[in-house]
């Protein structure tokens, strides 16, 4: 027995670091765009679209229209990273992780080779592209997030490492960047992202279990081969355990003010509670001002600069290599949330109430990250932009992976995946305004996006309702303990 506990340790550090691998080398390429699109525009992308025009008696080339469809290609891949999470949440519920995967590695797989055989004649091949690698990416990093339930006491802390590592994969657009610069084509550095796919069937093969790794983990838990006897077996029991739970409980609301057992509540009562609807506008507000910024990144650097090429390299080389440190602050914000393990809790207090008390710190910072960015963002001077680099990504990696490991807290394993893609898709409606505030920049706004700035940073703003929420509720169950010892 001794030989199975050592080899499902190995086991599991080995899926922990693969998985992080796996998430920093591809998730979430789709965020690195902005670096892609100087590549494509040097390539000739759209370039049709671009028209002679006179600015104050001086001949100029208009490319609003070429920005225009750079924007709307990642407005569109951006929506469906998320709205097709619901659906893919659902999917990963039901079928499990291999499935999951098998989808996630094709359809990314299939969006790289749309690219490498894409030319400016066909770069309208670019809109399925990027949509297939933004839903692939979203597979890889859903499937991966449940290896958390291997390391109890740092569960939070890992949550957030593996949205730390997709959110720094953005930089792999740097990378292919990079590489054109010194003469290696477009072509060849996507079909070699394409064959990648070699390694991420080898995990889902070795590494990764058939259905889901539970929480909490049940005593003596393995999963894949261990000891030659196949585990899968008692997470399919566990899962249907869940499932029928869940049916039962249906027609029973989820009230907030007692803090019931999580795995008795229903998936309809987690999706109608105040805490899912506070958590929809905190992460709905923040992620369309990251959207928004990414998307329109390009044309702000060719306003602020005047539209010098080599400034406007340097700085878009500068947002990439920030993004490469969403690995390094994404763990603080585990950290800080898992800052109550190990510690005795107050007489009377769950587990889960603990969770949500030490979660108050985390989605307040995020929230404050946010506005600090959003007011760097909107001020019009150049060299400020290193900072708001700084805080995008370190309010990045502190939204996705507080997202991630507030709807693991907060409510139950088992409606993981079908929660964390509801709260993706429906955030996804809401980052569709990103178009029309582009468009209102490019038209009425004469290309200054101060304006729209402002107001995105006066939006931030709301995202401070949920930590004040979850501080009155955790302030409640204090009362109600209180009330009770003293009776």
């Amino acid at each position: 027995m001794s030989g199975c506990r050592d080899g499902l340790r190995l086991r599991s550090w080995l899926t922990l670091v693969s998985g992080l691998l796996e998430c920093l080398g591809f998730a979430g390429a789709v965020f690195g765009w902005a670096t892609l699109v100087f590549v494509l525009k040097s390539e000739g992308y759209f370039s049709s679209l671009c028209v002679n025009a006179t600015v104050n008696g001086t001949a100029a080339e208009d490319c609003r229209g070429q920005d225009e469809q750079f924007s709307l290609v990642f407005t569109i891949a951006s929506f469906m990273n998320n709205f097709l999470t619901l659906p893919n949440g659902f999917l990963f519920d039901h079928f499990g992780t291999t499935v999951a995967r098998l989808l996630g590695i094709s359809v990314y797989t299939a969006g790289m080779l749309l690219i490498a055989f894409s030319t400016p004649v066909s770069s309208v091949l670019l809109f399925p592209a990027l949509s297939f690698i933004a839903v692939g990416g979203i597979l890889f990093l859903m499937t991966n997030i449940q290896v958390a339930n291997l390391f109890g006491a740092h569960r939070s802390t890992i949550i957030t490492l593996y949205n730390g590592a997709f959110d720094s994969s953005s930089a792999v657009f740097l990378i292919v960047k990079l590489l054109f610069e010194d003469g290696v084509s477009l072509r060849w550095s996507f079909l070699f992202l394409s064959c990648c796919s070699v390694l991420h069937l080898f995990r889902t093969v070795v590494l990764m279990p058939r259905t889901h790794i539970p929480y909490p983990l049940p005593e003596n838990y393995s999963y894949g081969v261990n000891c030659g006897v196949t585990q899968d077996y008692a997470i399919a029991k566990t899962g249907e355990k869940n499932i029928q739970t869940s049916k039962s409980e249906e027609e029973m609301p989820f009230k907030e003010t007692s803090d019931t057992d999580t795995t008795e509540r229903s998936f309809k009562s987690c999706f109608l509670s105040w805490f899912f609807l506070w958590h929809l506008l905190w992460l709905s507000v923040m992620q369309l001002r990251h959207y928004m910024f990414i998307g329109t990144l390009n044309p702000m650097l060719n306003h602020l600069t005047a539209g010098e090429p080599s400034l406007v390299s340097r700085y878009t080389n500068a947002f990439a290599f920030t993004q490469l440190c969403g690995i390094l602050c994404a763990p603080w914000n585990g950290l800080i949330m898992d800052r109550h393990k190990g510690k005795q809790r107050e007489p009377g207090q769950s587990e889960r109430e603990a969770d949500l008390r030490a979660a108050i710190l985390s989605l307040s910072l995020t929230a404050l990250q946010c506005v600090l960015f959003s007011v760097c963002a909107a001020t019009p001077v150049l060299p400020l932009q290193y900072l708001t680099f700084i805080l995008q990504v370190l309010n990045r990696s502190f939204l996705y992976g507080g997202n991630a490991a507030f709807i693991s807290m907060a409510f139950p394993s088992a409606h993981f995946g079908k929660l964390y893609g509801t709260v993706m898709a429906l955030s996804a409606v809401f980052s569709l305004l990103q178009y029309p505030c582009f468009a209102l920049i490019k038209g009425p706004l004469g290309g200054d996006p101060l304006y729209v700035n402002i107001a995105l940073s006066v939006l931030s703003l709301l995202a401070f309702i949920h930590p004040v929420y979850v501080y009155l509720y955790c302030r409640g169950q204090a009362a109600q303990r209180l009330k009770g010892t003293s009776t």
